[in-house]
């Protein structure tokens, strides 16, 4: 099957592809985060993106596209991991939230 020859397999990988990118950046970030806002700063968007994908229909509809066995073998889907995807964004909070108290106490 070519996914690229229909267009709303050609968005739904670019979408999917965008979306593991950010989540790969998140997590990335979060491993050198530990003192350092300004990491947490430097993911800030890749966090609202992703959160709102995930909240939004499109996650749920690439889910369901990939349970049909509708993409590509080869495309990397990390992000459709719903336990990942909310482990990794219920950590970035959490690390946030740490953060602005530490600053409280020195301040």
């Amino acid at each position: 099957m070519n996914y690229f020859e229909n267009p709303e397999s050609t968005a739904r990988i670019r979408r999917i592809t965008e979306m593991e990118n950010r989540l790969n950046r998140i997590g990335t970030a979060l491993k050198i985060a530990e003192g350092c806002p300004d990491v947490l700063d430097a993911v800030r968007e890749d966090v609202r993106a992703l959160s709102a994908y995930f909240e939004g229909p499109l996650w749920r509809e690439d889910f369901e596209a990939d349970e049909a066995g509708s993409l590509p073998q080869e495309l990397k889907r990390g992000v459709l991991s719903e336990d990942a995807l909310y482990d990794l964004l219920t950590e970035y909070d959490a690390l946030k939230v740490q953060m602005q108290e530490a600053d409280k106490r020195q301040e």
